[in-house]
């Protein structure tokens, strides 16, 4: 039985930086509450989701990551996992299509 260990939300940082010509770095957010542990466990599930998968946000999105209980229990490689699938749905709306598809991950209406 699968558990989700994270919910993500993605925004622009703000209208007029991603129509500039080159747009802010992406910022990324961690909610990880005392339900998840310790604080030591609390630090831990932070470091494991920055190490992973978090280069691939486009520069102009602002993006939270919750992390829920369950993230305390699971292994980096499930936790990277459960990124990879909820990463791409909080940008779909942010990001075309195509580009979502073949990987590169750039904001809508953005340059690269």
């Amino acid at each position: 039985m699968h558990v989700a260990t994270m919910g993500v939300v993605a925004a622009p940082t703000s209208g007029a930086a991603i129509m500039s010509a080159t747009p802010p770095p992406a910022q990324v957010g961690f909610v990880v509450s005392k339900a998840v542990g310790s604080a030591v466990v609390r630090n831990r599930v932070k470091r494991r989701l920055l190490a992973d998968r978090l280069d691939r946000i486009p520069p102009g999105v602002l993006v939270v990551v919750r992390a829920n209980p369950a993230s305390a229990s699971v292994s980096s490689r499930e936790l990277a996992a459960d990124l990879d699938v909820v990463l791409p749905r909080a940008l779909q709306a942010l990001v075309p299509r195509d580009e979502l598809e073949s990987g590169r991950l750039t904001p809508a209406g953005g340059e690269q």
